[in-house]
């Protein structure tokens, strides 16, 4: 029997569980930061929206909220109830911790968060943010698996120990975070309540040790033994809790409870994985004709709720400092509502980086929403995802640059996502280009105006629904005013987007043919 399927069937839903590994013998050992060392006390958050949120109706444009009634008035939420946050944007009126979070400046929203060639797939949309890997490419190993297995390649055996007593990596739940897979296991330690933590009992040695049998044995027995060490460990923790705030009465806000306890507790655990599901709102994602009510409010009053005291108990147990979240979704929802009440399956949509150390603020511009929007429109992508996860190992786990690049297959630009904990010293520039598009519509060409800094320019084309058409231009520029010439002869009649990056700066642009 294959040890995958050993597991699943003796119901062990807390060991590790093995799936197929990926070589990682490009990335260097010797070189690679060691991502949980001893002289780095910093935890990551990734709280999980499972099922796709609409970002629209979150993180609401209000520079562009006329047009969005044109095309989804029965679920737009009435201006006057919005949170503000600048004259230009809005939270969910049930996103009061957000806002709160936002104007004390502990909160970095980033625009438009995807990557190319979107798969509106929730199982294959989520592989791809997990792993970190691009649309065509299958990868078997998670983002942050990738950084412990590098460092720890004989996990488990040997491990815990005394450099690495405590879990790698949590999730709160049933299943592990394939965000936390290596090469062969699983480094994420999982379970739904410390209470509900059990210790398995030990096998006995086989006499066939050196058998396929005696192997998949020794795997299990190193499994069970490893369990039954992080359960004492977690257990400790947990009994050393002192949570200092009320946490509202939800199963999403009790992870985070337990969550913040755990750390408090005195775990060394880098990674924690909670989330909250429900996002796939394709109908009654408002209650009929009252938009203030319905699936989505419940779920944002959840989210901003139990994220709001989980962040006032960091605080008042002095570790918000050393703790940072991001939620994350596997896709945002389409522009047009349908009949449904509800929202289908659409592109990009915002991420949300929460905590003291952040550099506050909105990253980016509100998305390109036109007076037209075509039924199956997404919002176009404005940055990566994995720049994201690059600027938080660059500036929280101080992982070196070049590391970076290699354990996420290649570069992506950098954002200014945290500030005023010790930075790493990178030069924080405008992130978005001053560019302009004519004539547009455009019947057979069109320019795309810009002043370069002398970087690299890359200009590509994509249509509504995130797919990468095309490559117009990838090369470096001489610095000054530049005119890039598109023929789109071969286009039919439609709208596109263009986005134009170079080095850390980027602009989407949206396109229309029209003769």
């Amino acid at each position: 029997m294959r040890r995958r399927k050993f597991l699943q069937t003796t119901g062990i839903a807390t060991l590790p569980i093995l799936l197929s590994g990926m070589e990682v013998t490009t990335i260097s050992k010797s070189s690679l930061m060691d991502l949980i060392g001893e002289d780095n006390d910093k935890v990551l958050v990734l709280v999980q929206l499972n099922g796709g949120n609409d970002g629209l109706n979150t993180f609401i444009p209000l520079d562009r909220y006329d047009n969005l009634m044109k095309v989804r008035s029965d679920i737009m939420i009435p201006e006057n109830v919005l949170l503000k946050a600048g004259t230009k944007n809005a939270f969910h009126h049930n996103l009061e911790g957000f806002n709160d979070l936002y104007q004390q400046g502990k909160m970095s929203v980033i625009q438009s968060v995807s990557y190319p060639n979107q798969n509106r797939s929730h199982f294959r949309s989520t592989d791809i943010w997990t792993t970190a890997s691009d649309s065509n490419k299958y990868v078997s190993s998670g983002w942050l698996g990738r950084h412990f297995d590098v460092n720890n390649p004989n996990f488990p055996t040997g491990y815990p120990n005394s450099k690495n007593p405590d879990p790698f990596a949590i999730t709160i739940g049933s299943v592990v975070s394939e965000t936390c897979q290596g090469s062969a296991t699983n480094f994420s330690y999982t379970f739904n309540s410390p209470t509900s933590l059990v210790h398995i009992e030990e096998t006995e040695p086989s006499s066939e040790m050196n058998t396929y049998y005696g192997d998949e044995l020794d795997f299990l027995q190193t499994s069970v033994r490893q369990s039954n060490e992080y359960a004492n460990k977690v257990l400790s923790a947990f009994n050393k809790t002192t949570n200092k705030v009320t946490y509202p009465v939800s199963a999403f806000a009790n992870q985070l409870k337990v969550v913040a306890g755990l750390i408090g507790g005195g775990l060394s655990t880098k990674i924690y994985i909670v989330s909250l599901g429900g996002f796939d709102t394709h109908a009654s994602q408002v209650n009929g004709t009252d938009t203030l009510t319905g699936n989505h409010a419940n779920l944002m009053r959840a989210l901003g709720d139990g994220i709001s005291a989980f962040q006032k108990d960091l605080a008042a147990q002095g570790l918000e400092k050393r703790v940072m979240g991001m939620t994350f979704s596997e896709f945002g929802r389409r522009i047009r509502s349908n009949v449904s009440f509800g929202t289908d399956h659409g592109t990009a949509a915002p991420v949300f980086v929460f905590g003291s150390c952040v550099r506050g603020g909105i990253v980016g511009e509100s998305p390109a929403i036109g007076t037209t929007v075509a039924v199956d429109e997404g919002v176009a992508m404005q940055f990566d995802f994995r720049s994201i996860y690059a600027s938080l190992l660059i500036d929280w786990f101080k992982v070196d640059k070049d590391d970076v690049k290699k354990v996420l297959f290649k570069d992506f630009q950098y954002l200014p996502i945290v500030e005023g904990c010790q930075l790493t010293d990178i030069e924080i520039e405008d992130i978005v280009i001053d560019a302009s598009l004519y004539p547009n519509p455009a019947s057979n060409f069109a320019t795309v105006k810009f002043e370069s800094k002398g970087g690299r320019v890359s200009l590509a084309l994509f249509d509504l629904i995130g797919s990468n058409l095309k490559v117009i231009l990838d090369k470096k520029l001489s610095s000054g005013v530049q005119e890039i010439p598109l023929d789109v002869t071969d286009l039919p009649n439609g709208a596109y987007f263009l986005r134009l990056a170079e080095d850390n700066r980027q602009k989407t642009l949206k396109l229309v043919v029209a003769r």
